[in-house]
């Protein structure tokens, strides 16, 4: 199934799940519910990672590949300032919309290294979910998409290391071991592997805390700091979505993306009847610009 939109919008709406929820724990008033793994007040509104991520959607469902693009003109088009983007990505998308080059834009972004923020990883897995019968696909999908906003070598390779991992648990592979060896297989050497290669060292941890300590949360909103620890909370938990999000969630940092991450990769592997109905319910729908779900 190497071209698998059903699939694809199921790790779309894992993704958004996650991204919705986690948001919520920005909201003081609403820290104790995650201390006690309970669900906060409706509704949950999702971010500038599932705003993201159902661009990347769109245009497969457009082009079925990574149109560079047509990508870059969903992201100006659909940017919404409110969703929560960074300070450089806000002026990037602005700036595309007055008729800037997204490539001399991205490439300029940190005079001139790029960005390695996690931004390209958090809106990655449906890709992988997409190509799940060809992970060397994804993973170089995962890179064309990546470098529309992000081109420093370890925000592409974050972007890789989620694509693939969605793809290898669309496929079904449920082994928490074999599923990083199968990751780490695609992803270049530098500090995303390299964190990656920790996080398979991790299983043995239990504690998401301990785990993000030495992994990275989030917090530094780069790459290295998110990838490695999504990976390993993942993996952990690739048959169980809801222990897969709180997982992600319990070690805080940047939570919703976290969330995203992890919910797009472990949704990827799950029938829809898997995802939870009272977060479903509660989580602000996937935008109707979209299209229509590839069921009806």
């Amino acid at each position: 199934m190497p071209h698998d939109l059903q699939r694809a919008r199921l790790s779309l709406l894992g993704l958004s799940l996650g991204d919705a929820l986690g948001s919520q724990f920005f909201v003081p008033g609403n820290r104790h519910y995650l201390a006690s793994r309970s669900l906060p007040p409706a509704p949950w509104q999702w971010t500038d990672d599932t705003e993201m991520a159902c661009s990347v959607y769109r245009t497969l469902a457009s082009y079925h590949a990574i149109d560079q693009h047509a990508l870059a003109a969903s992201f100006a088009k659909r940017h919404d300032f409110d969703r929560g983007y960074g300070p450089a990505t806000n002026r990037m998308l602005r700036l595309v919309r007055e008729g800037g080059d997204w490539r001399a834009l991205a490439a300029g972004l940190f005079n001139g290294v790029g960005s390695w923020g996690n931004g390209a990883a958090m809106r990655a897995a449906p890709l992988g979910a997409y190509f799940a019968g060809d992970p060397a696909e994804a993973a170089r999908q995962a890179a064309l998409s990546a470098a529309v906003t992000h081109t420093h070598p370890e925000a592409i390779a974050g972007a890789v290391a989620v694509s693939v991992a969605a793809a290898y648990a669309a496929s079904g592979l449920r082994s928490p071991g074999p599923f990083i060896d199968q990751v780490l297989e695609h992803v270049p050497p530098g500090k995303v592997r390299d964190g990656i290669t920790a996080a398979r060292r991790m299983l043995t941890v239990s504690d998401p805390e301990t785990a993000g300590y030495f992994l990275g949360n989030g917090r530094e909103v780069a790459a290295h700091d998110t990838v490695p620890f999504t990976i390993w909370a993942a993996a952990r938990h690739l048959a169980d979505y809801e222990q897969a999000i709180w997982t992600a969630a319990g070690a805080g940092g940047d939570i919703d993306t976290t969330c995203a991450i992890v919910g797009g990769i472990t949704a990827a592997g799950l029938e829809s009847a898997r995802l939870p109905e009272a977060w479903l319910r509660s989580a602000e729908p996937l935008p109707g610009w979209i299209g229509p779900s590839p069921r009806s």
